[in-house]
């Protein structure tokens, strides 16, 4: 099987490719497993400057991967909190990195992936990327990166996309905050070298710690029981009657009971 994470060093610039592009880079336990122990190693070596995270194939990441949410659905409250918090330790690992961080968005990104790109520092997409926070169509919702996404577009929106599950295309997320720029396919990897070329130009440990004052300034509660709280939710949503019906929905194709048309 390939490895699902590739990994390559070019000078200080370290690049995470994610790889399962049958799948469209969807989360399962070893890709999570797999991002959380490169971004630790990335945050222990000092010759790396800035982390780029992108997705092999024609999407970013597509969020949970059908077979891993089939196993989750049949399993207990406990497994599905245990579950969760390895998808917060990524998410928490990855905003936290004391190293500048660039998402090259290049295609779709849909739940956990919409994650993902909020916890980066900077993120470019093209006008191919699209996104969705489509957990409430599950009878879930996106607790555990919440934090993170309500951080790049707000309260006021959240409130719109948490609740509608509805798909917004590349302009939309830079008008809400969730990309910096969009640019041409052709123009990615120039506009993604010319953010790492200014990061690169800039003094290691202050663009390390610009990340930890942003945090502070806006005086964040404590992180970790955060984490716990949004576990516990996303643990008893899926177990839930209602959980239960839209995950069943999902993996049988049909429309959920309370989207039933008379």
């Amino acid at each position: 099987m390939a490895e699902p994470l590739l990994i390559e060093h070019a000078g200080p610039v370290l690049r995470l490719r994610m790889n399962r592009p049958h799948l469209h880079n969807a989360f399962d336990p070893a890709l999570i497993a797999a991002l959380t122990a490169a971004l630790r190693a990335a945050g222990d070596d000092t010759a790396v400057r800035v982390v780029v995270l992108e997705g092999e194939g024609t999407s970013f990441s597509a969020g949970a991967d059908l077979q891993w949410m089939r196993g989750m659905a049949a399993a207990s409250e406990d497994e599905n909190r245990t579950d969760a918090l390895a998808l917060a330790r990524l998410m928490r690992t990855l905003d936290e990195l004391p190293r500048p961080t660039i998402a090259r968005v290049h295609g779709p990104a849909f739940g956990g992936g919409v994650g993902l790109v909020a916890c980066c520092d900077i993120a470019i997409g093209t006008p191919q990327a699209r996104f969705g926070l489509t957990e409430s169509r599950l009878g879930l919702l996106p607790a555990v990166i919440s934090p993170y996404v309500i951080d790049a577009i707000g309260p006021r929106q959240a409130r719109r996309w948490f609740a509608t599950a509805e798909a917004f295309d590349a302009a939309t997320a830079l008008q809400v905050g969730l990309l910096h720029q969009v640019v041409d396919a052709a123009a990615l990897d120039g506009a993604v070298a010319a953010q790492v070329d200014l990061l690169c130009r800039a003094a290691p440990h202050a663009t390390a710690l610009a990340k930890v004052l942003v945090r502070d300034a806006a005086g964040r509660d404590d992180a970790p029981a955060r984490d716990r709280a949004n576990a516990d939710l996303i643990a008893r949503l899926r177990v839930s009657p209602e959980g239960q019906e839209g995950i069943g929905a999902f993996l049988e194709k049909r429309p959920p009971a309370w989207a039933a048309r008379g």
